[in-house]
């Protein structure tokens, strides 16, 4: 059973508001409280004096003032939803990884207060969404993404996905919201066997399409039974994996992709897929993490 919160990080911008008010509708659906978090370095600030004091305590004012806001928006939305805030004096991403150790999922805006025009991801979210082992959500996409109005959501599956945490998260979502599953494994001729370089006649034609199609049925095959309320819908498709969940994430509500930290490196390493939808999906992404990869590649 889950206890521990949704955390939510906040800094007073457009994007951080959508994705409290995305968080807060979450955490009504899964009965879990809400954290706001604004993590702030201003006690840090250096030197001595009425200047330094000044901005000291203007940068915590400001701090407080931001998630009091915010949390008075989310309790005018979900009046029934526990909404706890904390003023924290670190680094975004460090204070956001921390929480993520207690919290149900970290929920973040795709572009913070102090965002660089023309990037597409902040720098904070794709951090924590590459290095936290809890769900992250980057909340982006348009309006009837980031309102559910599409009624469905996509699960991209990965080569290691056999019953992962990205699977059971996606069903328990879908069945939380009511709503129809695609769960999606892209495949792709091999680069050896492309008009230029034909197989020999005669020589067996291996059906990839089949190969992506048992794979499916392999990932999926407990989940499915512990769900069997959820309407699931299996596709199959030829084509880069990002281009075709980027595809369907026009007509989802969430998208939810797995990744893995490998050993012996900082953090998770997204891969192309992960990287991409995070940066141009139509709806809200899910990072959800797969575990810590063996020497072998597979999870323990």
């Amino acid at each position: 059973m889950v206890t521990g919160p949704m955390v939510v990080g906040v800094d007073g911008s457009a994007s951080s508001l959508l994705a409290a008010d995305w968080a807060s509708d979450e955490a009504l659906r899964h009965g879990v409280p809400l954290r706001l978090v604004y993590a702030s370095l201003w006690h840090r600030y250096e030197g001595s004096g009425l200047v330094t004091s000044l901005a000291r305590s203007g940068s915590q004012v400001m701090a407080e003032n931001i998630v009091g806001s915010t949390a008075e928006r989310v309790r005018r939305r979900v009046p029934s939803v526990r909404v706890t805030t904390d003023v924290l004096p670190e680094e975004a991403v460090g204070a956001l990884l921390e929480e993520g150790q207690r919290a149900f999922a970290v929920v973040t805006g795709s572009r913070g207060r102090g965002g660089i025009a023309g990037m597409l991801l902040g720098s904070v979210s794709l951090a924590v969404a590459a290095r936290a082992h809890c769900p992250v959500v980057v909340v982006r996409g348009d309006k009837a993404g980031l309102e559910g109005a599409h009624g469905r959501i996509v699960l991209g599956i990965g080569d290691v996905d056999v019953d992962s945490p990205a699977v059971r998260f996606a069903f328990a979502e879908a069945r939380l919201r009511t709503c129809g599953l695609d769960v999606v494994r892209a495949w792709r001729w091999p680069s050896h066997e492309t008009a230029d370089h034909p197989r020999v006649v005669g020589e067996p034609s291996p059906s990839y399409e089949a190969q992506a199609s048992c794979l499916l049925d392999e990932a999926l095959a407990k989940a499915e039974h512990d769900y069997p309320d959820v309407a699931l819908r299996r596709v199959v498709s030829e084509g880069p994996a990002r281009k075709v969940l980027l595809r369907l994430s026009a007509a989802a509500d969430l998208l939810i992709v797995g990744a893995q930290r490998r050993p012996g490196q900082a953090g998770m390493q997204l891969g192309r897929v992960a990287h991409t939808v995070l940066h141009h999906a139509a709806c809200p992404v899910a990072v959800v993490s797969r575990g810590v990869a063996a020497a072998d590649g597979t999870t323990p």
